[in-house]
């Protein structure tokens, strides 16, 4: 069997309320990822609530993934343009010993 019997048990122990959220520091932020799961894991007035970062979190996070992937392509095909512009560079006998050795290593 479950070790919660339903959502609402879960809510009632776990999930982020007005009342719950009254014991923290006036100062205290709420902050999630999302997508949240209002009633389960929180309050509709604690989410959309003064203290809560959340729509800022996520559009951050958004920008961020954004970033990273850009960063992580370019970085990619700048890395490929300097290994194709040492390769040219390079005498025959070494372009040889780099196409066999690069053969090498992603036959493994």
């Amino acid at each position: 069997g479950a070790l919660l019997p339903s959502e609402g048990e879960f809510y009632r122990l776990y999930g982020l309320t007005t009342e719950k959220l009254n014991y923290a520091r006036p100062d205290a932020i709420v902050m999630h990822p999302g997508p949240i799961n209002r009633g389960v894991e929180i309050e509709s007035a604690v989410a959309d609530g003064p203290q809560s970062l959340i729509l800022n979190q996520v559009s951050y996070g958004i920008a961020i993934r954004m970033a990273v992937m850009s960063m992580s392509v370019s970085g990619q095909a700048l890395q490929k343009a300097r290994r194709s512009q040492q390769l040219s560079q390079q005498p025959a006998t070494a372009k040889n010993n780099q196409n066999a050795q690069t053969n090498k290593e992603t036959s493994r």
